[in-house]
C-alpha cells in the first residue's frame, strides 16, 4: 500500500465531526484495533473546506487516544498521510495521522481559523 503525504496547510480549517472512536476490528466483540506497536487506534472525523462553501469529511486513524478533541472544535492534524486501497471491486482512499490536537479549547468557545 502506497502512503501519500498530505499538506494540511492546504486544506483549510480542519474541525472534529464526530469525537474520536475507538476504532473496533469486530463490532461484536468490540474488540478495538491496535496499531504495529500495540497501541489502540483511534478514529476522528474530521471536516476540510478547501474551496468556497465546499465541506469534505474524512476519517483519520491515529495511535492512542486523542485528548481534549470536542465536535465542533477546530484541530491540527499533524502527519496525515493518504493511503489508497483495494479489496475486490471495493475501493478508496482511507487516512492516518502522527497526532490530532485541539486548537481553540472547547467547541463552544470563539474560535478564529487555523
Amino acid at each position: 500500500m502506497q502512503s501519500i503525504p498530505v499538506d494540511t496547510a492546504r486544506l483549510g480549517v480542519l474541525r472534529c465531526a464526530i469525537a474520536p472512536e475507538a476504532k473496533l476490528t469486530n463490532p461484536e466483540t468490540q474488540e478495538v484495533k491496535r496499531d504495529r506497536d500495540g497501541n489502540p487506534v483511534w478514529t476522528v472525523a474530521v471536516t476540510v473546506r478547501q474551496d468556497g462553501r465546499r465541506i469534505s469529511v474524512i476519517e483519520i486513524a491515529v495511535s492512542g487516544q486523542p485528548k481534549g478533541i470536542e465536535e465542533g472544535q477546530i484541530v491540527r492534524v499533524t502527519g496525515l498521510t493518504a493511503f489508497m486501497w483495494s479489496m475486490g471491486d471495493r475501493h478508496g482512499v482511507s487516512f492516518r495521522a502522527d497526532a490530532i490536537t485541539p486548537v481553540h479549547g472547547p467547541a463552544h468557545a470563539k474560535g478564529g481559523d487555523a
